[in-house]
C-alpha cells in the first residue's frame, strides 16, 4: 500500500479480510461440508497462499489462473493472489480444453491451479500452455488423474501464515481478469480494478441487506464476475461463506436448513430447479432468505413460488463488464398493497442503479439521447461509474467500441418507466422485428412461463417468407406433462396481443451456460443456418 496519509487510503477488498480477521478472529468464516475455518484460520491460509506464490516468483501484474468449483481454495485465491499485486483469472469449469487453452494463453497466466475433477479439461492442451511456469492440483475427494505438479495443501504448507504487506500501490491496478462467454467470437478478458471491486462489494452488502449474522450460500459460481463480488462482500461484513461444490436442489435445501442460510444468488434457472424439487411446495424457510437473481428477467411465476417458501426475491441486473450487478429493483413500500401477481411483475424490472453505481440510462441507439420516460420507447441501456471495467485485456478496439460516447454500452434494449425504473425488453439481437412490428421475446417468454405445464422457455426469431421473421418458442415441459404446440400458441393468444404469439413451438432441452443462462444464440443459429437475418 502507499505510505500512510491522513486523508486518503487505497481502496482494495483485500483489506476486508484484514479487518474481519481482527474484529471476528474466532467467528466461522468458511463452511464446507464438515470443514470450518474461523476468520483467523482463513486469514492464515490466505497468508500462506500469498507467501507460497511469492516464493514461486509470482509478483505484481502476474496472472494466476484457477479452474475450480465453489470450494475454499477458490475463495482463498480471491485474497491471496491480489494481495501480492498479482491478477486472478477465474476460469469457467465447464469450458472445453481448447477454450481453456485460449484463456490461459491470452491472459499470459504464469501459474494454473486446477481441481483434479477438471484436470481432464487441461491435460489434452497441456503442451499448448505457453507461459505457465507451474501447476497446482486441488484434491477435493476425486480420483481423477492430476496435472504434473504439487497438491494445493502442500503448496500452502510452504508459505508463512504471518501477514505480509498488501502490495496494492494503485487502487485502479488490475485485481482480476474475467472472460466473457465468447458468444460473438473469442472470449474477451474483462479487467477489474481494486477500487471497483471494493465499492461493488459494499454495494452488494447494502442492496442485499447483509449484516455480521449473514450466512451466504455459494450457488452462484465464483468464476462468474468473481461471484458478483460476494467473494469480498461476505468477508467485509463478517458473514459466513457456505461453500457448495455442486448446485443440486437437495443440497441447497439441506445447506439452507443446516447452516441457517440468509442469502444466496442464482440465475432464474436455479430457482426453477428449486421450485421443481419434490417437496418444494412444503418448504417453509425458518429464517428469511434473501435471493438475488439476474440473467433473464425472472418470471412472475417463479417469483411467486419462491416467495411462497419464505424467500424474498431481489432482482438485480448487470454484466461481466460492470462487476456483476449494477442495478436493483429497489422496493417501494406502496407496492406492498398491490396484488401478488402485480408485485411479481414489478420485481422483474431491472430497476435503478446501486447506491455505489449511480449512473444508468436508456438512450436512443443512434443519437444517444435519453428516451422518453413513458415505459414504451425502446433504447439501449448505458452505464458508467466506478464499477465499469478498465477495458478488455489486449483489445483496444473492442474497448473503444464498448465505451463510445463515454458510456458503457450494454447491448440490452429496454424502456424507462415514468418512475425512473428500467425494464429490459430484449438484447439488441433478440428483439424480433416481424412485419415492421417490434416484438419482445422476453414478453412472450413471461406469458408462456405462466402456462401450468411449462418448466422453461426461450423465444427467438425464425425466418418467415411473408413477415421476414416471426417468434418461435423452445419449451421444456414439466415432468409428466405433454402440452401440444397448439396449446402453447393458443395460451399466448389468450394472454397477449395475438400477433405476438409464437408461430411455432418446439419441445426440447435448452442449451445453457455454466451460470444457468440460456444460450439463445445457439437457438437463433439453428433457425437462421445459412440465411442472413436483417434487423432494421
Amino acid at each position: 500500500m502507499n505510505e500512510p496519509c491522513v486523508n486518503f487510503d487505497v481502496l482494495s477488498p483485500i483489506q476486508f479480510l484484514v479487518r474481519s480477521a481482527s474484529v471476528y478472529p474466532d467467528k466461522t468464516a468458511v463452511v464446507y461440508g464438515n470443514s470450518r475455518y474461523t476468520y483467523a484460520e482463513f486469514y492464515a491460509r490466505v497468508n500462506r497462499f500469498a507467501d507460497a506464490l511469492k516464493k514461486q516468483g509470482i509478483g505484481k501484474d502476474d496472472k494466476v489462473a484457477f479452474l475450480c468449483p465453489n470450494i475454499p481454495p477458490m475463495l482463498e485465491a480471491h485474497y491471496a493472489v491480489p494481495m501480492i499485486g498479482a491478477v486472478l483469472v477465474s476460469v469457467n469449469i465447464r469450458l472445453a480444453p481448447s477454450e481453456i487453452s485460449y484463456i490461459v494463453n491470452h491472459s499470459d497466466a504464469k501459474a494454473v491451479f486446477v481441481d483434479t475433477e477438471f484436470a481432464k479439461s487441461v491435460l489434452p492442451v497441456l503442451e499448448e500452455l505457453q507461459d505457465v511456469k507451474f501447476f497446482v492440483n486441488i484434491c477435493d475427494g476425486t480420483d481423477a488423474k492430476p496435472l504434473p505438479g504439487i497438491d494445493y495443501e502442500s503448496f500452502l504448507a510452504a508459505g508463512s501464515p504471518e501477514p505480509g504487506p498488501v502490495a496494492v500501490e494503485d487502487e485502479r491496478q488490475i485485481i482480476t481478469l474475467n472472460y466473457t462467454s465468447g458468444t460473438t467470437g473469442k472470449p474477451k478478458g474483462v479487467m477489474y480494478h481494486h477500487r471497483g471491486a471494493y465499492l461493488n462489494a459494499l454495494g452488494e452488502i447494502l442492496e442485499a441487506d447483509m449484516d455480521p449474522s449473514s450466512a451466504y450460500l455459494w450457488t452462484l459460481p465464483m468464476f462468474h464476475c468473481n461471484g458478483w463480488c460476494f467473494t469480498w462482500a461476505v468477508t467485509a461484513i463478517g458473514g459466513t461463506h457456505v461453500c457448495l461444490r455442486q448446485v443440486v436442489a437437495a443440497d441447497i435445501f439441506e445447506a439452507i436448513e443446516k447452516e441457517n442460510v440468509s442469502h444466496l444468488c442464482a440465475a432464474p434457472t436455479i430457482l426453477i430447479m428449486m421450485i421443481s424439487h419434490p417437496g418444494a411446495q412444503q418448504v417453509k424457510m425458518q429464517r428469511p432468505l434473501r435471493i438475488l437473481t439476474a440473467g433473464a428477467p425472472p418470471s412472475p411465476t417463479v417469483i411467486q413460488k419462491m416467495e411462497a417458501m419464505g424467500a424474498n426475491i431481489i432482482h438485480v441486473y448487470g454484466l461481466t463488464e460492470v462487476y456483476g450487478p449494477h442495478s436493483v429493483c429497489a422496493w417501494q413500500n406502496e407496492w406492498n398493497t398491490l396484488p401478488m401477481d402485480q408485485q411479481a411483475r414489478i420485481k422483474s424490472r431491472q430497476g435503478v442503479p446501486y447506491v455505489t453505481s449511480r449512473y444508468m440510462d436508456v438512450v436512443d441507439l443512434e443519437t444517444m439521447v435519453p428516451v422518453p420516460r413513458d415505459g414504451k420507447t425502446i433504447g439501449e441501456i448505458v452505464m458508467r461509474g466506478n464499477n465499469i471495467m478498465l477495458g478488455y485485456y489486449k483489445d483496444a478496439m473492442a474497448t473503444e467500441k464498448a465505451f463510445r460516447g463515454d458510456w458503457f454500452h450494454s447491448g440490452d434494449l429496454a424502456v424507462m418507466h415514468p418512475d425512473g425504473y428500467v425494464e429490459i425488453k430484449d438484447r439488441d439481437k433478440d428483439i424480433i422485428i416481424s412485419g415492421g412490428e417490434n416484438i419482445s421475446s422476453v414478453e412472450i417468454e413471461n406469458v408462456i412461463f405462466r402456462h401450468p405445464e411449462v418448466l422453461e422457455v426461450a423465444v427467438v426469431s425464425s425466418p418467415d417468407p411473408k413477415w421476414g421473421e416471426v417468434p418461435k418458442a423452445y419449451v421444456v415441459v414439466k415432468e409428466g406433462c405433454s402440452p401440444t404446440a397448439e396449446d402453447i400458441i393458443n395460451f399466448c393468444k389468450d394472454n397477449m396481443a395475438r400477433f405476438k404469439a409464437p408461430k411455432t413451438v418446439e419441445f426440447c432441452q435448452l442449451p445453457k451456460t455454466a451460470t444457468g443462462k440460456i444460450l439463445k444464440f445457439k437457438l437463433r443459429e439453428k433457425e437462421w443456418m445459412g440465411r442472413d437475418r436483417k434487423v432494421n
